[in-house]
Formats: structure tokens, sequence, C-alpha cells
């Protein structure tokens, strides 16, 4: 299980202002002013993301698979790089602003080597890649029980699970599966992939990449392979040892290897039909049935994927900039409560009692991001800092303050 704490508050913002509006700790008089200062504070952080999203589409549309509108002017190359750059960047700060954590490539290493809770081999390509970003957020540990040998055995199988799951890959250009020999793709070269998905456990991160190759495990392959060559034996023995005797008599007629021409009568010509026509249907019957199999583990794959998508491509960015934008206001509110109701106070002492909130509340322990609430507070002009103690704004004055900076956005120099 992961050894650090998740960062994300697990509560919607709006259970976070009932509950900081219901705690004793807030006068009761006080309590319309930090209603309307949340308001206020989710309007504010609502405008900033906006822009923050409109910058992300921009940077995302020469490369959404999905577009369905025509650019007025071609973009030139530099203008293409620099918006793959852009965009990646843009998308690791919102993930994080978000509360997500990058999955480390020992821990994608680790999911590609495990077992699959979903009993398929799978394979990725990661050379099909130029740009790969992987994160996540949530966590927990949880048992299945597994069934082996035709449900006869079982054992329990203990896994990390991670709530959400975000991914952004850019496949390499045409030209390069083309210097590889790879003509027919399960995807558009050039393009780039957002998905968002949901209950997803670490030992299974490779089914999420869309080019994602179900492959046979050894167990399947000794399923099929051990009925094939027992089966292939008795019917060479019962059924097709005369046809083999009659073509290795031709073949060596043929070949010089034999004086004695061999005599085709009916009967020898209805042995070989019916020989060659038994050969067909039993090698037809095992490829089928490889077949088949391999189909029932694409189908288990595709239903845990329909089920574990959230998003794809450009709805993934309007919803990660909406779980950002939740998370910067519930830091924010959070610490301007605390500072409130507690008075000035350090950033360590802010940390912990915030925590100490989280846990009571939620039941978690959480790794509050003090950092981030306070220059939010500070920056947005509702808490002081003097040396190492910060200090909140008046509540009288502090919807009085983000008012203004809300005016500010759309006066003459907003």
């Amino acid at each position: 299980m992961p050894a650090r704490r998740e960062r994300f508050l697990p509560l919607s913002q709006q259970d976070l202002v009932a509950a900081l509006l219901d705690d004793p700790r807030l006068a009761p008089a006080d309590r319309p002013a930090f209603a309307q200062l949340a308001r206020l504070l989710a309007s504010v952080l609502h405008f900033e993301f906006h822009a923050q999203l409109e910058q992300l589409k921009r940077c995302y549309a020469p490369f959404d698979p999905d577009r369905d509108t025509v650019p007025l002017l071609p973009p030139a190359a530099a203008d293409l790089q620099r918006c793959r750059q852009d965009l990646v960047a843009g998308l690791r700060a919102l993930l994080r602003a978000a509360n997500y954590e990058e999955v480390a490539p020992a821990t994608l290493l680790a999911s590609l080597r495990g077992e699959s809770l979903f009993r398929v081999r799978l394979a990725v390509d990661f050379d099909d890649f130029a740009d790969l970003v992987l994160f996540r957020r949530g966590h927990d540990e949880r048992t299945v029980t597994l069934r082996t040998w035709f449900g006869l055995s079982r054992r329990e199988l203990r896994f990390v699970n991670y709530d959400r799951v975000a991914l952004l890959v850019r496949f390499r250009d045409r030209a390069w599966f083309d210097a590889k020999g790879r003509r027919e793709l399960p995807f558009v070269p050039d393009t780039t992939v957002l998905k968002l998905f949901r209950n997803v456990p670490a030992a299974d991160l490779e089914m999420l990449f869309p080019n994602t190759e179900v492959r046979m495990k050894p167990i399947d392959m000794l399923l099929l392979g051990v009925p094939a060559a027992v089966g292939g034996v008795v019917v060479l023995a019962t059924k097709l040892l005369g046809t083999l005797l009659l073509l290795g008599s031709l073949f060596a007629f043929w070949l010089g290897l034999r004086d004695e021409a061999v005599v085709l009568d009916q009967t020898a010509l209805v042995a070989l039909v019916v020989g060659v026509g038994t050969l067909g249907a039993f090698v037809w019957k095992q490829w089928t049935r490889f077949k088949s199999r391999k189909i029932r583990f694409l189908q288990a794959l595709t239903e845990n994927l329909y089920f574990k998508n959230l998003d794809s491509n450009r709805g993934v960015l309007h919803r990660l900039v909406d779980d950002a934008e939740e998370e910067d206001g519930k830091e924010a509110l959070l610490a301007f409560w605390l500072l409130h109701t507690g008075g000035p106070q350090s950033q360590a002492a802010l940390d912990r009692a915030a925590e100490a909130w989280l846990q009571q509340r939620c039941g978690r322990a959480v790794d509050f991001e003090v950092g981030d609430a306070v220059q939010k507070l500070v920056r947005l002009g509702l808490a002081q800092r003097a040396g190492e103690t910060f200090s909140a704004l008046p509540l009288a004055a502090a919807p009085q303050e983000l008012d203004r900076r809300w005016d500010g956005y759309f006066g003459a120099g907003g």
C-alpha cells in the first residue's frame, strides 16, 4: 500500500461548507458572512480555473481524435510543438492541483509484472507513445477471492485499488509506425488520448492503455494445447494413417525415391479426399477454440473498462478542472475557518489543526496541503503573514475583499 497519505479532501465542497457552518466554534452571528464568503470564493476560483480550462482546450485541439471543427489556418510546426509541451505541463499542474499523485515508474512496472485480477494477460508496447502521463487519486486496500482449477481451489488476494486514474498518451507519428511495418493500427497516429477511470486495481493499470493487447496465459495455452495435441494424435492414428502413407508414397515417387508408381484408383482418391478434409476440419476446430477463448478475454476486458471509464479526451479536461477548482476551494475555506476560529497560527500549527479536523469529521488521515492553502489566502487578500504567523482577514471584511477582486476582473484593466 502506498506509504504517503492522500492529499485529497474526501468530502464535497457543499458538505464542507455545511459542516463548518454547523460547527459550534463558529459564532451564530458570523454564519451569514461565512456563507457569503464561501459563495464568493467559489465564484472567484471558478473564474480563474475557467481561464486555465480554455488554455488547455486550445492546446489540446490540434491533437484531439474527437475533434469536429476545422481550423481556419493550419498551425505551424513550432506552434504544434509548443501546444504539445504546454498541454503536458498544464495537465500535470492541473492534476496536482486536483490532488492527484503521479504513478511512479516502479509502480507501473510492478503492475505489468503482477497478477491480473481479471485473469487476463495483457501486453502494452510503450514505444508507441511519444508522451505518457499517468496519475491516480485515492486508494484503499481490498481483498478478493480468486477461483482456480475450475473452481475447485480458492485463494485470497490482497490488492491496492485506486479511486481515480487519469491518463494521457500521445502516439508517435505515422512515419514511425510505417518504418516499423505497422500499417493496421487500432488508433490514430500523432493524436493525444485523454482518459479518466475509477476503481482501478493497481495490478491492472496496463488495461487502461489504448494499445493494450490480450495475450494467452500459460494455463490457457495448456488448456488449449494439451487437448489439441492429444486429439491430433488420435486423429492421426485412427483416421489419417492410411492417407499419410498414401501421400508419403506419392511424394517419394515424385522425388525419385521410389521406383514403383502409385496407383490412384477411386478408393484411394476417396480416402485421400476424406483424410485431407478430416485434417482441415481438425485444424479449423482448434483455431476456432483459440479465437473463441481470446474473444471471451476481450469481452471481459471491455466489460470492465465500460464500467470504469468516467470520461474521455476533452471531457477529461472539464472534469479535472472542476476537481482542481473544488480542491483549491476546500483547502482555502478550511484554512480560513481555522484561522478565524482559532486565531493567528504558524503554518505547522494550521496544518495539524486541519488534519485533526479532517480526521475527526471524515475518519481519514489526510495530508493537508497547508502551503497551497495559505498561499491562496494571501494571494486573494483573505489572510496576512507576519513572520511565521498567519492571521485571517476579519470575517466582516473578507466578502468585501473578494467582491472587490471580482469587480476587478471585469473592469477596464481586468
